[in-house]
């Protein structure tokens, strides 16, 4: 099973390398391509990816998965769809990351979903239909006013639009765990920012009757109607979630030492629930072997047993369980050491409040460390060694006494040597090093600037751990010599990593330290992988591709470039997999052949698949002939204009147009409460140097002069626009479209649609 999953793996990588070339192709916006041969490119791509589908549907090249690739060219075909949209998009320069592109895209997407019941079409449209949400109530490089009402109203479209997909997936309307466990949590989200006091001050104290309602009746529902122990936890989650940021509103109305005595208080409960909680979970659906009886959470049943049995549950609820318990303990630690450090500094009332933090959190740290692990649950122990950490951090930090940083510094090593587990070993790990840094930058901070104050705490920092990951080789203690090799290792690589950065401190010394690096790493994975030291290995393999990938991007990649190295490691990558796939087929170690458990879509319903890429090409070609056709005909007009420069996700650099017909015309002239009341129509006359001008809004059944053009526009608070805003442009040219361009030349439809054609120096 293990090599089954390596080898989907290599594949799905080697098909996703390919779709991101294809993206970062079509977003360098070449020049070299005029837009038919682009267009033509682009529905070639949707047709290659869904011809793929169709011919691995039918051989047998790939034995055992040639479903799986099916099924995986079936969703880069729909992936491709939306690509060529938005390069409709870029070509006619329409809006850039606009709301109408995710919802186009969805469509397909959405009647796949239908189709197919596949899992990454369901997650699809759950993505595109949120982004299109998302861009509609809030454009791109627009900023609409919205009241407090009205916000609201818009986290309630989210909150109800996940409730329903929710309960689609609970209900079992639609199989789909992945859509079950993020429409519940992004429905909490929302529901959460629906009780926030400081944007919804009217609203959200309100709002939280509901949301606490929604949280008991999600744990009756999951406890004692449908046992789900994985939805309990998201639930448990939401429950701390609010509880943190109720705090977080009383901590900023209620200012006062009785209020953090309350927050020290509230960690203790925070924490006490997460333990008892996470033990009841794992009591649900078990019983002990003696009683031999199981709650049946679907009716309610007592079931009779002969040994211990559990409820089925999802795969990953296990790895949730343990990331929220952690999430949960995290938080409580943070708001843990903000209510000491409040409380100590409201409560004292001497010179130096600092000398107190740290003497509290020194004798915090203390006891800790010499009481004994029998007497104390580990839970408590390293959430207060923790507190104390923070504690102290902040009071060396306030007080700047080295003396004192290095008191710290030492019963913090002690606190490191009494740590037990690879968590609790890092963390107090790391604090040793935030103490030295702390320590450094106290005796150096008086050099010549900042910049090489900072230069010099990370080479220090990098030797340091060198030098422990070299000490750790002597040590005969195994536990502490394996965590003190790992640790200082990863610091080492880490701060060398950090160091890469650095402007040339001496001539030359940015190169050499890149150089330097890329060497050491290199040699040190080979190393590793020959000795078996496996940790070692993965963690210099990771170092290195992290290394490679951004230094790649900052000293040279551009997108074109980006696109061709990414189709070549995808070719790669698609290669090397089908290759061990055939060797494995061949040598007898195939896993099984996968159509006893999976088929290819494509072959179970082709014609209605064929209808969906029928209509995928009509919305290519409908978009295409309606932009020519505007082009051909529409008369030309030139606008005044002032661009920036951003950049789309999918559709590359555009220039960011606002023209001086964005400023609503003075005839007839306008009351605030007319802003923002829809679409317009805007009627534009040349000036004397022929640049058309905003005159005045356009009245139904008026008639225009022969010289008048309408513009259909969209009211954006006191603005209106007109969806010509954006002029996308080849990689990197910005700056000079920004320095050049004054003009913008317009092609517009009698009814007042408008594209734009082109932008000029005058």
């Amino acid at each position: 099973m293990l090599r089954f999953n390596a080898i989907r793996t290599g594949y799905l990588l080697g098909i996703s390398l390919i779709l991101a070339a294809i993206i970062y192709f079509f977003a360098s916006n070449w020049s070299g391509l005029d837009r038919t041969v682009k267009i033509v490119l682009a529905a070639a791509l949707i047709v290659l990816f869904y011809g793929l589908s169709f011919v691995f549907a039918r051989i047998r090249a790939v034995p055992g998965q040639q479903a799986f690739l099916s099924n995986m060219f079936l969703v880069a075909g729909c992936i491709a769809f939306g690509v060529s949209v938005a390069l409709l998009g870029q070509i006619y320069n329409s809006h850039a990351d606009s709301y109408g592109l995710f919802f186009i895209w969805s469509v397909p997407a959405l009647l796949l979903s239908w189709i197919t019941r596949y899992n990454p079409f369901y997650m699809l449209s759950y993505v595109l239909i949120h982004l299109g949400l998302w861009f509609y109530f809030y454009p791109t490089m627009q900023s609409p006013s919205y009241s407090e009402l009205e916000s609201l109203s818009i986290a309630g479209v989210f909150a109800l639009v996940n409730l329903v997909l929710f309960l689609l997936t609970f209900l079992h309307r639609i199989h789909s765990a992945p859509l079950q466990y993020m429409s519940f949590t992004v429905f909490h989200i929302a529901m959460l920012a629906m009780t926030n006091s400081f944007a919804f001050d009217g609203y959200g104290l309100v709002m939280n009757i509901p949301y606490i309602a929604v949280i008991a009746l999600g744990f009756y529902i999951f406890i004692k109607v449908r046992l789900n122990k994985t939805l309990l936890t998201l639930n448990a989650l939401a429950l701390s979630a609010f509880a943190v940021f109720k705090f977080i509103e009383l901590a900023e109305a209620y200012y006062s030492s009785l209020f953090f005595v309350f927050g020290l208080i509230f960690v203790a409960l925070l924490l006490t629930g997460n333990v008892w909680f996470f033990r009841y979970l794992n009591r649900l659906g078990k019983t002990p072997p003696e009683t031999g009886e199981i709650f049946n959470g679907e009716n309610g049943d007592i079931a009779k047993t002969d040994v211990e049995t559990t409820v089925p549950e999802e795969r990953g609820g296990e790895w949730i369980s343990k990331t929220v318990s952690r999430v949960i303990k995290v938080v409580g630690v943070l708001i843990g050491s903000i209510s000491l450090i409040g409380l100590i500094m409201i409560s004292t009332n001497v010179n130096h409040t600092e000398y107190v933090l740290l003497v509290v959190s020194l004798l915090l740290m203390i006891l800790m460390i010499v009481i004994p692990e029998s007497k104390l649950d580990s839970v408590i122990r390293y959430t207060l060694l923790t507190i104390s950490y923070i504690t102290g951090l902040a009071a060396i930090l306030w007080s700047d006494q080295s003396l004192l940083s290095v008191l710290f510094l030492i019963v913090s090593i002690a606190g490191w040597f009494r740590s037990k587990g690879k968590r609790q070993l890092f963390f107090a790990y790391t604090f040793v090093n935030l103490n030295l840094a702390t320590i450094l930058f106290q005796q150096y901070q008086e050099w010549d600037g900042w910049n090489w104050t900072y230069k010099f705490i990370i080479f220090s920092l990098f030797i340091v751990n060198a030098v422990l990951y070299g000490v750790s080789y002597f040590i005969s203690k195994t536990e502490l010599k394996e965590h003190l090799r790992n640790s200082s290792l990863f610091f080492s690589l880490l701060f060398l990593f950090w160091a890469t950065f650095f402007e040339d401190v001496v001539p030359h010394s940015y190169m050499f330290i890149n150089i330097f690096y890329f060497v050491i790493v290199t040699g040190m994975v080979f190393a590793f992988a020959r000795v078996k030291q496996k940790s070692e290995a993965i963690m210099g393999v990771v170092f290195w591709f992290i290394f490679i990938g951004i230094k790649y991007y900052d000293l040279l990649w551009t997108l074109l470039y980006k696109s061709f190295t990414l189709a070549l490691l995808g070719i790669i990558a698609l290669g090397l997999t089908w290759w061990a796939d055939r060797r494995m087929a061949h040598s007898g170690k195939a896993a099984f052949d996968a159509d006893h458990r999976s088929f290819s879509f494509m072959r179970l319903s082709p014609l209605l698949i064929a209808i969906v890429i029928v209509l995928q090409l009509g919305i290519i070609g409908y978009q295409t002939v309606r932009s020519e056709t505007l082009l051909a005909t529409g008369a030309s007009i030139k606008l005044k204009l002032a661009p920036i420069d951003p950049r789309s996700l999918l559709q590359g650099d555009y220039v960011a147009l606002n023209y001086d017909i964005s400023t609503p015309p003075s005839k007839p002239p306008l009351q605030e409460e007319e802003w923002s009341q829809g679409k317009v129509k805007v009627v534009l006359t040349p000036d004397s140097q022929g640049v058309y001008v905003a005159d005045r809004l356009y009245q139904d059944g008026e008639k225009l002069a022969s010289h008048e053009v309408i513009l259909n526009g969209q009211w954006y608070g006191s603005r209106i626009v007109y969806g010509i805003e954006n002029y996308f442009i080849p990689e990197g040219t910005g700056r000079t479209v920004e320095q050049n361009a004054h003009f913008a030349h317009i092609r517009v439809s009698r009814n007042g649609d408008a594209l734009l054609e082109r932008l000029a120096e005058s």
